[in-house]
C-alpha cells in the first residue's frame, strides 16, 4: 500500500487469472486454452508481418480485421468493435454502456471479472442467483437495469438458447443487454443474428478459445452501430492502438481459415464428450456443458482435496473458493492424451 494511491485502488479486489506455471509434463487444464495451436495460415500471416513494418503504428481502426469479422458474421463493418482481448472489450463496455442509473444485473455464479469491473468503474450491481440446477432463469431478469450474461455461462458451461436470449431482450428493451460469448463456438447458439432487431444488444466474443489465439489477445464486440460508436469513443480516449500489426494480421487470417477452425472445434467437442463420460463413470456429477470445459463435483470428495491431489500428479484444474461452487472443479477440455491422463489420475485418487 502506498500513500500515493488514489482512493479507489485500496477498495479493489482484482481479478485472479488462472495459474501459468512452467512445469515440464504438466497437464494444464485450468485456463480454457485450446489444446491446438493457431491456424497455419494465421501463423504465416503473423510471420509475414514481423518485419520492417513494425516501425509503423498499426491501423487504429483495425479495418481489415473488422471487415473480415463483419463478413464472417454477416454484419456491416460499422457493427464490429475490436480490442486487446475480450476483457478489454468488456472494460470499454462497462464504461460506455453499463454505468447507468439502475444497477447492472448478472448471475451470482459467473465470470468473476464482472464484479471486478463494477468496483473499478463504480457501477452498482444486483446479483441474481442461478437456479438449483445452476441455470440462468430469464424470468429473473424482467425489467430492472442493464444485464450482462455469459452464454455459455462460465464456469458452469450451461448455455441459453437464442430464443431465450430474445426473451431476455424483449424484457429489457430500454436497457443495454450484453451477451458474453467467449465459449459459444463449442456448442452454444450465438445471439449475433438478433442485433438487427434489438439495438440494445451487444455480443462479445474472443479469439482466445476456439481460434487458439490466447497469446495474441484479440476480442471483439458486435452490435448496433450506435453502440459501437460509443465503445470507439471510449477506446480512443484510452488507447487508439490496442491491437498491434501482428495481432491484426493473425486474427484476420484465422477468420479466413474456416476448415481449420471447424476441424479443431469438432475435435475439442469430441474430447469433451470423452471427458464427460469418463468423469461420470468415476462418480462425478457433471453439468451439461456447451463450452470447452466441464464443471464437475464428486459426492465423496471435496473439490479442494481432489484439486490438490490432481496437482500432486501434475494435472492442473481450476477451483473457485466461493459459495455454492467450492466443491466444483472447472476442467478445460484438453487433447485426447490429456483427457486420458486426467481420468487416470482422478481414478487413482478416488481409489486411494
Amino acid at each position: 500500500m502506498s500513500r500515493f494511491w488514489s482512493p479507489i485502488v485500496e477498495t479493489l479486489s482484482p481479478y485472479v487469472p488462472g495459474e501459468q506455471p512452467r512445469v515440464p509434463g504438466l497437464v494444464k487444464l485450468n485456463t480454457n486454452e485450446s489444446p491446438f495451436g493457431p491456424s497455419p495460415r494465421a501463423i504465416a500471416a503473423m510471420q509475414a508481418e514481423a518485419g520492417d513494418s513494425l516501425r509503423l503504428y498499426p491501423d487504429p481502426q483495425a479495418l481489415a480485421l473488422r471487415q473480415a469479422l463483419a463478413d464472417y458474421h454477416g454484419v456491416k463493418v460499422e457493427n464490429v468493435f475490436v480490442g486487446n482481448g475480450s476483457d478489454e472489450v468488456l472494460a470499454h463496455v462497462f464504461a460506455a454502456l453499463l454505468k447507468r442509473q439502475r444497477p447492472l444485473r448478472f448471475p451470482d455464479v459467473t465470470y468473476s471479472f464482472y464484479p471486478t469491473y463494477c468496483r473499478l468503474f463504480d457501477i452498482a450491481s444486483e446479483i441474481v442467483p442461478l437456479d438449483g440446477k445452476m441455470r440462468v432463469r430469464v424470468a429473473d431478469y424482467v425489467a430492472g437495469g442493464p444485464v450482462i450474461v455469459a452464454n455459455p455461462n462460465a464456469p458452469t458451461g450451461i448455455a441459453l438458447s437464442r430464443k431465450e436470449i430474445a426473451r431476455l431482450l424483449r424484457a429489457n428493451l430500454d436497457e443495454p443487454v450484453v451477451i458474453d460469448e467467449a465459449y459459444v463456438d463449442f456448442g452454444g447458439e450465438t445471439a449475433i443474428p438478433l442485433i438487427a432487431d434489438y439495438p440494445n444488444l451487444l455480443v462479445v466474443q474472443t479469439m482466445s478459445k476456439s481460434r487458439g489465439l490466447a497469446g495474441l489477445r484479440v476480442g471483439y464486440g458486435i452490435g448496433d452501430a450506435a453502440l459501437i460508436q460509443g465503445l470507439t469513443r471510449v477506446k480512443d480516449s484510452f488507447n487508439s492502438y490496442p491491437l498491434n500489426r501482428i495481432a491484426q494480421a493473425g486474427a484476420a487470417a484465422s477468420v479466413a481459415d474456416e476448415a481449420y477452425f471447424q476441424k479443431t472445434r469438432a475435435a475439442i467437442i469430441e474430447s469433451r464428450q470423452a471427458m464427460v463420460e469418463g468423469l461420470t463413470r468415476l462418480g462425478f456429477d457433471v453439468l451439461p456443458s456447451a463450452a470447452n470445459f466441464v464443471f464437475a463435483r464428486h459426492a465423496a470428495r471435496s473439490g479442494a482435496e481432489i484439486a490438490q491431489a490432481l496437482r500432486e500428479r501434475a494435472v492442473l484444474v481450476r477451483r473457485f473458493d466461493q459459495p455454492r461452487i467450492a466443491d466444483h472443479l472447472r476442467i478445460t477440455v484438453g487433447s485426447p492424451d490429456q483427457v486420458e491422463r486426467l481420468l487416470a489420475a482422478a481414478e487413482e485418487i478416488l481409489q486411494g
